[in-house]
């Protein structure tokens, strides 16, 4: 399968890929923890169905010391018990911002209080910006049948 568009040769997207790259260097700078960053990308990413960042945060994630089932585990989080009770809070926060289409209209007030209860602000805003970019991402990705090849390299965009 062939991409669609290769970003990377637009003038215009090409400035925009690195702004978001440079958001995601930030967000990895934040006090949200890393492993719950890696986890919260990769549901995002499976949602939507996005081969190229399921790859890229399989791959970051195992680099940073996730282990193979906890990643494994991701689709079903809910019934499995490997997840802290704060991860389980972004997992569930990540799921209904990216399904806003779905008729949960958007993030409930449940949810944001289990969040609330885990992540201070900074953490909050981390992890909003976090899911509202991976949707971004996603979507670029998606829409332009970006073939994920296998072939990312953890640390490859740092």
């Amino acid at each position: 399968m062939d991409a669609r568009l290769n970003y990377l040769t637009s003038q215009t997207a090409g400035k925009v890929v690195k702004h978001v790259m440079a958001a995601g260097r930030t967000l990895k700078e934040s006090t949200l923890p890393l492993a719950t960053q890696e986890l919260v990308a990769l549901r995002v990413s499976q949602i939507n169905g996005c081969a190229v960042c399921i790859d890229m945060h399989v791959k970051e994630a195992l680099a940073a010391g996730e282990s193979a089932v906890r990643l494994s585990l991701v689709p079903a989080w809910r019934e499995a018990t490997v997840f802290s009770e704060a991860e389980r809070a972004a997992l569930e926060l990540a799921e209904e911002g990216t399904r806003i289409g779905d008729g949960v209209g958007g993030v409930g007030d449940e949810v944001w209080a289990r969040a609330a209860r885990h992540y201070d602000e900074e953490q909050l805003n981390a992890l909003v910006i976090l899911v509202s970019v991976m949707n971004m991402v996603n979507r670029l990705n998606v829409i332009t049948r970006q073939p994920a090849t296998g072939e990312y390299v953890a640390g490859q965009f740092h």
